[in-house]
């Protein structure tokens, strides 16, 4: 090891945001959430079941309600200060009569996986997005704090954090709450233009010209506070979107990532969303063969899979030593 990278090799991160339809409260009721993403139970399930059979931990940043047995809708006290104008569509009921919004018992199965699972934060309570400009850091305060509570009930004490569509904002309220790292946006073009129309059409063209995912490192955001940015994001995997961007792509962009990482020592992270597993009937086996390119590489090359917080404390770790030595 040099003082050039913290890694004595390359690494693989992936970080799965686990929302279901609290990602989409305010774009879709449950009947046009579950027209586009069927059984998505079942696909978290089966995703723990491939990680935990491959020997891989991951991280998975939760939002707070989503790990609760169920709730009383807006006027839930756990909900207190979340704003109205996002919350009137919560619903009363539990993961019984509500199972697209409250999955206490997959995050108990999560917590006892036989292959340890990192469990972060994924917004807070209720998926609150930090960067609309309604949110003012005292909210989103609340969000966080009300989340880390949620988990808390469950045994848990996250670390890892995502933001909620990936629109940072308020970080200082990120270590202020006791987070150590977040996954910041991956440094590629298509990013800067985010989810509209254009940014959709950039992701395309990286896509199919097989851009390289870039490699990164943790870098200290504030003191304490950890940004890993991703390097590859799992976007539509639904039938109409693969007749142009051909699913074999992801798998070889993937492995593109991975070549690169191993050679530079650096971490090719990959993140998404589960629900999008759910979108056609190959995007699960899709995913299946960028996980076995990862084991591929684990196996032979002795590329490490680390779940978001290990990496950073790898980075710390290894600057404290140089600081000491």
């Amino acid at each position: 090891m040099n003082r050039s990278t913290p890694f004595e090799r390359g690494a693989a991160v992936i970080s799965i945001d686990t929302e279901q339809i609290w990602g989409y409260l305010d774009l879709f009721d449950e009947q046009q959430f579950e027209a586009r993403y069927p059984n998505t139970r079942e696909i978290h399930d089966r995703l723990l079941t491939l990680l935990t059979r491959e020997g891989i931990s991951a991280t998975w940043t939760v939002v707070g309600m989503f790990a609760q047995a169920g709730s009383k809708g807006p006027a839930d006290d756990r909900l207190a200060g979340v704003p109205a104008w996002w919350t009137h569509r919560v619903p009363v009921g539990s993961e019984k009569t509500r199972p697209l919004w409250y999955a206490r018992t997959f995050v108990e199965r999560l917590k006892r996986a036989s292959i340890t699972q990192e469990i972060g934060m994924h917004g807070g309570i209720s998926h609150l997005v930090w960067g609309d400009p309604r949110v003012e850091p005292v909210t989103a305060a609340r969000e966080l704090r009300a989340g880390m509570k949620a988990l808390e009930t469950l045994g848990i004490q996250p670390s890892a954090f995502v933001f909620p569509r990936d629109l940072e904002a308020h970080h200082q309220v990120l270590r202020d709450g006791g987070i150590r790292c977040f996954r910041g946006r991956a440094p590629i073009l298509s990013e800067r233009f985010g989810y509209g129309k254009f940014g959709a059409l950039v992701r395309t063209g990286e896509e199919i010209f097989k851009a390289a995912p870039p490699i990164v490192w943790p870098v200290e955001f504030l003191p304490g506070l950890w940004n890993l940015p991703a390097s590859m994001f799992i976007y539509c995997l639904g039938r109409s979107r693969s007749r142009f961007v051909p699913s074999r792509l992801r798998v070889e962009r993937t492995r593109i990532g991975l070549t690169a990482a191993a050679a530079q020592k650096g971490v090719f992270h990959l993140g998404l969303h589960p629900e999008n597993l759910a979108e056609s009937d190959f995007a699960f086996s899709v995913f299946e063969a960028m996980i076995h390119q990862i084991c591929r590489r684990r196996d032979r090359e002795r590329l490490e899979v680390l779940t978001m917080t290990a990496a950073v404390d790898r980075v710390a770790a290894n600057r404290t030593e140089y600081a000491t030595a």
